[in-house]
């Protein structure tokens, strides 16, 4: 590792267990935090969820929200059973059109929040804890200067049972080879696609966002050229288990964080259609997938992106 990168790794990592309730709670002040859930069919997992969250983080967080994305199942009343304020991001700012999309529901919850700290926690989680939030709000609540922080941990793989600190595939084969590449100065970020981050409203409302999974690659890889390296945190949040996605479904989603990286790789504004491959029209792109019958099916896979939100009429809301 070069000096820079053990510089940062030693200056701005931490552990969730440096950032008990108790001490932030005296630090918080009059600072308003807002926890998000994205969500869609996640009826067995997210009340789950929410209920421990409002159980022991009640009177800490704020405002605790549930963006359903336009879910067919019981997630929505399971959610709001449990104690969330749900929003759908068909019935946010309508007039701005809907997506289906983690990104979209991540841009769409600036329109229903007012905190100034933003935690997001995915929804499908069934190894975890409330010190999520805390561990990821620490350093927001610390240190000033610090505009992003990225969560990581052990995943509980799929073979076995023990777990590991690595990414999931698509951080392996797709994101860490390309930052290694283009930008190693973030290195040593240890789980740059993590679901579980925090960020200040301050800075998230005035990037543009994927509306699908790219979210998380485009938050860092935009933090990272606004701010510089350190601006951006990462706490270690112990372990983590989730459902799995499909290998067709994780090349969906290497498709749309290949795109997000070759806007920013290239200068490209985020609304250009100039990438090889894009129905200019749709903001998507055709992945042809082989089928078990050794023939082929096609995913359009949407690559748009969401304007900066403060740019957006009306807001906030």
């Amino acid at each position: 590792m070069s000096l820079l990168l053990a510089d940062w790794d030693s200056q701005n990592t931490s552990d969730a267990t440096d950032w008990p309730l108790a001490r932030l709670s005296d630090l918080k002040a009059d600072a308003r935090i807002a926890v998000v859930i994205p969500a869609r069919n996640e009826d067995g997992t997210v009340g789950g969820i929410v209920g421990r969250i409002t159980a022991e983080l009640a009177g800490f967080v704020d405002e605790l929200i549930v963006m359903d994305s336009l879910s067919s199942d019981a997630t929505v009343s399971e959610a709001a059973n449990a104690g969330a304020r749900v929003h759908s991001v068909a019935s946010v700012r309508p007039d701005l059109g809907v997506r289906a999309g983690k990104g979209e529901a991540l841009w769409k919850s600036l329109f229903v929040t007012t905190s100034d700290l933003l935690v997001f926690i995915d929804a499908d989680l069934t190894e975890w804890g409330p010190h999520f939030v805390t561990g990821l709000l620490g350093p927001l609540l610390t240190e000033p200067s610090i505009k992003l922080v990225r969560g990581f941990y052990d995943r509980v793989l799929d073979v076995g049972d023990e777990p590991s600190l690595q990414g999931g595939r698509v951080t392996e084969l797709v994101a860490r080879p390309w930052l290694a590449l283009h930008r190693p100065q973030l290195g040593g970020v240890v789980q740059p696609l993590a679901g579980e981050w925090a960020i200040r409203r301050s800075v998230f409302e005035r990037l543009t966002v994927p509306t699908g999974y790219g979210v998380e690659l485009s938050t860092l890889l935009d933090v990272h050229s606004a701010y510089g390296l350190d601006a951006i945190a990462q706490v270690d949040l112990g372990r983590r288990a989730h459902r799995h996605q499909s290998l067709h479904d994780l090349a969906a989603m290497a498709t749309e964080l290949m795109a997000v990286a070759e806007r920013r790789r290239l200068g490209m504004p985020p609304d250009s259609s100039d990438l090889p491959g894009v129905n200019e029209s749709a903001g998507t792109v055709a992945l042809r997938l082989p089928t078990p019958e050794r023939a082929w099916t096609e995913r359009a896979i949407p690559i748009d992106e969401r304007p900066r939100a403060v740019d957006m009429g009306g807001y906030p809301v």
